[in-house]
């Protein structure tokens, strides 16, 4: 059994019982230099004889496997050989269960099957894979992303996209409540259970974005629900913003926060992706910097890239408090190591600590 170097491309296997699948994936990673597709397995016995003769540095999984489901493998290889491992599941109900089981059992990513019905989606399949496999070979610590790897292939658009920044509005009235909102990415589902099942049930409203599939957002948020004190929904387009109550943006789409009289409302749209994610940590704050200025508190957590560095420097120019999460404690200390460059963190805090931050924050609010 051999292992690659840091300076050598990412070592790819995937393992799915669809060779047109398994063709498509090999095909949209081909397009990254540092990454390499080194085998294919059609189950999970293919997958393990091969891995006994080289083993990737990066797995990227199917969960409906013959012979042995995908859960069951993993569990196998985390147990014996812990590798990072690409959840690459399809949009259904189960799948989408699986998936965040497949995340409580040690997988490093969760993405959608990609489609490829046209040239856009394609691309975007082609950026969401690439960044997915670079993501996870860091999770590992002995592969630090290069600098040119949360650009990759295709555009970056910035939140001007979504939402154009707005001159300061000196005579508006300031909204009565207060707001918290979390941006998060690799790491992030872990993360945010600890952070969110730490508060109390009448904490002020909590705004996330975590990036994830579309339709994966509506069962995490049931688990956190089901984990938290406060009401945790998958939100909609119009929901009112309400103490004791955590919004989980839907994915592949953005939210965004808006005033609505003295208090907020959520605005949910699709529009293109945005530091190469919809939905968007950097569109979510910089629309709570220009909804709720210095009555909101942001909290960056792990994850690969900058989405949401620029955001969070908004929201402290506009008043905000504003929390990273160290690296000690990161899964991959890629946004809020970009957040704290940018000079938009007040605190850098260890995932443990946060939560008694936030809540410390809305208690001398109130006074």
């Amino acid at each position: 059994m051999t292992m690659s170097h840091a300076s050598d491309p990412i070592r790819v296997m995937i393992v799915d019982d669809s060779a047109a699948a398994r063709s498509a994936l090999s095909r949209l990673l081909s397009v990254d230099p540092d990454i390499a597709v080194t085998a294919t397995a059609a189950d999970a016995f293919q997958a393990a004889e091969k891995m006994r003769q080289q083993l990737p540095d990066v797995l990227v999984l199917d969960l409906a496997l013959p012979r042995m489901d995908g859960l069951t493998f993993l569990r196998r290889i985390m147990a014996q050989h812990p590798i990072p491992v690409v959840i690459c599941s399809s949009f259904t109900a189960k799948g989408s269960e699986n998936a965040m089981k497949a995340l409580s059992f040690g997988a490093a990513e969760v993405i959608a099957k990609p489609k490829m019905g046209s040239e856009e989606q394609r691309a975007e399949a082609q950026m969401r894979l690439c960044d997915a496999v670079t993501a996870a070979a860091a999770t590992t610590g002995r592969r630090k992303p290069k600098a040119s790897a949360a650009a990759g292939p295709g555009p970056k658009l910035t939140a001007d996209a979504i939402l154009p920044p707005l001159p300061p509005r000196a005579n508006a009235a300031p909204p009565n409540g207060q707001v918290i909102a979390i941006g998060a990415s690799t790491g992030g589902t872990e993360a945010l259970v600890t952070v969110l099942s730490a508060l109390p049930e009448d904490i002020p409203p909590i705004v996330v974005v975590q990036h994830m599939p579309e339709h994966f957002t509506q069962t995490f948020a049931r688990r956190l629900d089901g984990l938290c004190r406060p009401t945790v929904l998958e939100a909609r387009n119009g929901d009112r913003v309400q103490r004791g109550t955590v919004l989980i943006a839907p994915g592949n789409q953005h939210m965004m926060l808006r005033r609505n009289g003295a208090g907020y409302i959520t605005e949910v749209v699709r529009g293109p992706c945005v530091s190469r994610h919809r939905p968007s940590v950097d569109v979510l704050f910089r629309s709570v910097a220009q909804a709720a200025g210095n009555k909101a508190i942001g909290a960056i957590l792990t994850g690969m890239g900058d989405d949401g560095a620029r955001g969070l420097r908004e929201m402290k120019d506009a008043g905000a408090t504003t929390i990273a999460q160290d690296e000690q404690s990161c899964v991959v200390f890629g946004m809020p190591k970009e957040a704290i460059r940018l000079g938009g963190v007040d605190q850098v805090k260890s995932l443990g600590r946060i939560a008694g931050e936030l809540q410390s924050w809305a208690t001398r609010q109130e006074r």
